[in-house]
């Protein structure tokens, strides 16, 4: 009876303590999964833009703030809090590219369908094996003669806007079409090639330049519009440098340095299982042929 009445004792003991804790609903979980994925998305962003360098900036001035506050430096402490609301302002400036295209990203995507599609109709976004072999089989022939190339690959973001700057092709990818295409001193060789699912969609497409100043000065505007693009969506670009004949890949404002064909290739399967599995993490349903392939 006594070990009973102890442990009834100590129950009611952790249900006292339980009391003072607010009463947690199913809103208030709700709202907490929300912030927390707003905090989430928001410091993934910070971490793939010039951003990062200066919340470290700001972190020393922070920590600079706390020590003047604990030493009662109220000269500095007072010309901390006049300067505030202009720092405001200077951040906005400073980060006005970054919000731009943060902007951009979230416009160019559909939420709701993002996260409730049965079917999002782009069954044929992703390019078949075929399609990959001729890419890849296009950009070490054109390697091999130094002949400069630009090819973006569209996945869940729409590039209609950058298809709208070139020439309306809408032809099955092929390794001579491609080579065609970026042949010197051809109609169509200047500007890039945009490639939705299995088919060349458009040619001599002009892409936004990247203001990002960590790209090395050896590299051109090829490889800059390169980066460019993969900063405001979410395409994958290959680049064949005129000068060396080198191959590039570019995606998420990263350029990887791709040595030989089964690299590329290797590389663009693992382009297909993330954008299956990272890009489309928050979509709770798809529509059962979303990713089923079909020979060509």
């Amino acid at each position: 009876m006594t070990g009973a009445f102890q442990a009834e004792e100590l129950w009611r003991g952790m249900l006292s303590w339980f009391s003072f804790l607010p009463r947690i609903t199913l809103t208030n979980i709700f709202e907490i999964i929300i912030i927390a994925f707003l905090v989430y998305e928001i410091l993934f962003w910070i971490m793939n833009t010039r951003a990062w360098t200066l919340l470290k900036g700001l972190l020393v001035i922070g920590l600079f703030a706390v020590m003047a506050a604990l030493l009662h430096l109220n000269t500095i402490l007072w010309i901390l809090e006049k300067t505030t609301t202009i720092a405001v302002t200077a951040l906005v400036i400073v980060f006005q590219p970054e919000l731009r295209k943060a902007l951009e990203q979230l416009g160019s995507q559909n939420l709701i369908s993002g996260i409730l599609a049965f079917d999002d109709g782009k069954e044929d976004s992703d390019f078949t094996e075929r399609t990959a072999n001729e890419i890849v089989r296009a950009t070490f022939e054109m390697a091999k003669v130094k002949t400069g190339a630009l090819i973006v690959l569209e996945r869940n973001v729409p590039l209609k806007e950058i298809e709208r700057t070139g020439i309306e092709i809408n032809g099955l990818v092929s390794s001579q079409l491609l080579i065609n295409i970026f042949e010197h001193n051809t109609p169509l060789h200047d500007g890039a090639v945009v490639i939705r699912g299995n088919r060349v969609a458009a040619a001599t497409c002009y892409l936004p330049l990247s203001d990002n100043m960590m790209i090395s000065k050896d590299l051109g505007t090829r490889h800059r519009a390169a980066v460019g693009i993969s900063e405001t969506t979410d395409s994958l670009t290959i680049v064949v440098s005129e000068e060396t004949g080198r191959v590039s890949l570019v995606g998420g404002g990263m350029l990887q340095r791709i040595s030989d064909a089964d690299t590329l290739r290797k590389a663009l399967e693992q382009m297909e299982k993330q954008e299956e599995t990272g890009a489309n993490r928050f979509k709770i349903w798809k529509g059962i042929k979303k990713n089923e392939r079909k020979a060509d």
